[in-house]
């Protein structure tokens, strides 16, 4: 088989196809390593373009995310035992008070695709429990979502809390959902922020450019 096949499976959404396809690959002799970067990095670029020009929705990402996943399944113990260096450590989460999930998982998803390792926090997580992941996980980023307007401002206290704790500098802070913007982004003092999925891996894979 071709790699091509598999990027085409994640692209079109067809996660048993990317699945026998992967374990084709391995079947081969393929590393986990090559079929990452040469299958399923591309993928998801090419969805996150498609995105970008609109030529594909929420619900199409959805798909792919969830074909790379089941690929990403079978590669994860291999890509482990291989002790390989990620592209970068992240830890996300949905902000306190807030249980909105779809978002937070579809870039925690293409982030793992595209090279990041990610710790998942789930929703509903308070102040001090980021903190404890920064102190705990020394990501390079901390990715923070938010839907309601209501809980936007506890993307700020968590920011001041890390200020706080004095592991603000080891860390860039990456934030998006729905009701932000990147004025408000730089209000409370983020790093970066993400409109959609793919702008906010895109800017992930800035700031660990930036910082490596």
């Amino acid at each position: 088989m071709e790699l091509q096949q598999l990027t085409d499976a994640v692209i079109a959404g067809d996660a048993p196809g990317a699945e026998a396809l992967t374990e084709a690959a391995l079947a081969q002799g393929i590393a986990p390593t090559t079929i990452v970067d040469d299958a399923l990095i591309v993928a998801m670029g090419a969805v996150g373009e498609r995105f970008g020009r609109s030529e594909i929705y929420v619900p199409e990402m959805l798909l792919s995310a969830r074909a790379m996943e089941h690929a990403l399944s079978i590669l994860d113990p291999l890509l482990a035992g291989a002790d390989i260096v990620p592209r970068g450590t992240v830890v996300i989460g949905t902000v306190k008070g807030d249980i909105h999930a779809i978002g937070k998982n579809l870039v925690g998803i293409m982030l793992r695709g595209s090279g990041f390792a990610v710790h998942d926090l789930g929703v509903d997580v308070p102040v001090e429990r980021f903190v404890q992941a920064i102190e705990e996980h020394r990501p390079d980023i901390l990715g923070m979502s938010a839907l309601l307007t209501t809980t936007m401002g506890g993307m700020e206290s968590v920011i001041e809390a890390l200020g706080k704790a004095d592991v603000r500098d080891r860390v860039k802070v990456l934030v998006g959902g729905a009701p932000l913007t990147e004025e408000f982004a730089r209000s409370i003092g983020a790093d970066g922020y993400g409109r959609d999925a793919s702008a906010a891996v895109a800017r992930a894979r800035q700031l660990t450019a930036a910082v490596t």
